[in-house]
């Protein structure tokens, strides 16, 4: 079943639709959240504030470098942020959040010397325990792609901890099912606790399903729940990930859209030091590319991340929905590249999925403008 003409009746005023659904949704109490033994809101404390939208986005500002050395160029890109990162991290348990898609393919996860360059960046300004926090699809367990990919050294290295955020506890949202009625899903508490500053560090690469995975969807897509049938903690149900897939192309950057409300990343990182393409997110092959984004503005950050990869803005849903409900800057003239490299001269066009035409299906019947 496609979800095609299923918007027919608010395309008339789309941006005037989205916008209000993002006003109502900063409004809803979503249930008190816990973040394993760490971190607890008060009673009654809600996420809201994490969720809340820009009634108005302003002018983003995403720092731009290129070159080869990943750990420098991580603290190179945070460096001009370094006075809001500090405010934003007081009080806050910072949770770096890295892309393990999938097992035994180094190329499809965050590297390790990204994360050793965010907390290269963290080490003077942060004294606290580093939660490196991962929710992985893969049947083989969290733990074993930190240990396949190279993280568990990071422990004794840094002020940090790893932590299996499928282990957490859940609350139940919303989403839409295949069958357009409302559907549940259980999303992971650690996203929704506003005393989490959660970093999503990404890695550069096409998909199979919304042409491009960025830092807004390391993050959204982690957030719903997905405890393996073979692990001792596993209870009925708890593969939730799948649900975000209902409705086709339509269906996922819809779901995707209206996760994003409650669970967007504090600081969004982009590795595109090698990025992947063809058969992306766990597949593809690499692309030696050299460069490194970074900002507070998820929505901005992806946008200038999608330019460098030679992809439209405009074929990427999710995106366009969030821009137009205010979670972020999507106009391009709005957004300050920060950095002396030229971006203009690091764009290379990655190869889209084979599949890109059927991804392309979220468009029809959408009327929304974009700059």
């Amino acid at each position: 079943m496609k979800l095609q003409g299923k918007y027919d009746c608010i395309n008339s005023n789309r941006r005037g639709f989205l916008r209000n659904i993002s006003l109502g949704a900063a409004g809803l109490v979503i249930g008190q959240a816990s973040w394993l033994s760490l971190s607890k809101p008060g009673a009654g404390e809600a996420s809201a504030a994490q969720a809340s939208p820009l009634a108005e986005p302003v002018e983003a500002r995403v720092s731009f470098s290129a070159g080869k050395d990943r750990r420098d160029l991580m603290v190179e890109i945070l460096k001009p942020f370094e006075k809001e990162i500090r405010k934003g991290i007081k009080g806050k348990q910072v949770v770096i959040k890295p892309n393990c898609v999938w097992h035994d393919y180094p190329l499809c996860a965050t590297h390790p010397d990204a994360i050793r360059g965010v907390l290269d960046f963290l080490k003077p300004i942060y004294s606290q325990k580093v939660i490196i926090g991962e929710s992985t699809a893969s049947p083989n367990g969290t733990f074993y792609n930190f240990e396949k990919y190279g993280y568990t050294p990071l422990e004794k290295e840094y002020n940090a901890k790893l932590v299996d955020l499928n282990l957490d506890t859940a609350t139940t949202e919303w989403i839409l099912g295949e069958n357009r009625y409302p559907l549940d899903i259980r999303i992971i508490d650690a996203f929704l606790n506003p005393n989490n500053y959660i970093i999503s560090l990404a890695r550069m690469k096409t998909h199979d399903c919304v042409v491009a995975t960025l830092s807004m969807k390391n993050m959204i897509m982690a957030s719903p729940i997905n405890v393996p049938k073979n692990h001792p903690a596993f209870v009925k149900n708890q593969f939730e990930k799948a649900k975000m897939h209902q409705g086709g192309p339509k269906g996922i950057n819809y779901n995707m859209f209206l996760v994003a409300h409650f669970a967007r990343p504090k600081l969004a990182i982009i590795d595109g030091v090698e990025g992947m393409e063809g058969n992306g997110p766990a597949n593809g092959t690499p692309v030696e590319h050299g460069v490194a984004v970074a900002g507070l503005d998820a929505v901005a950050v992806d946008r200038i991340g999608l330019e460098l990869m030679g992809i439209d803005y405009a074929d990427v849903g999710y995106l366009q929905w969030c821009s137009a409900a205010g979670l972020g800057q999507g106009d391009r003239s709005k957004i300050q590249i920060v950095g002396t490299a030229d971006l203009s001269k690091h764009v290379i066009k990655y190869k889209l999925r084979d599949n890109i035409a059927w991804q392309m299906e979220w468009k029809k019947d959408e009327k929304i403008v974009t700059k």
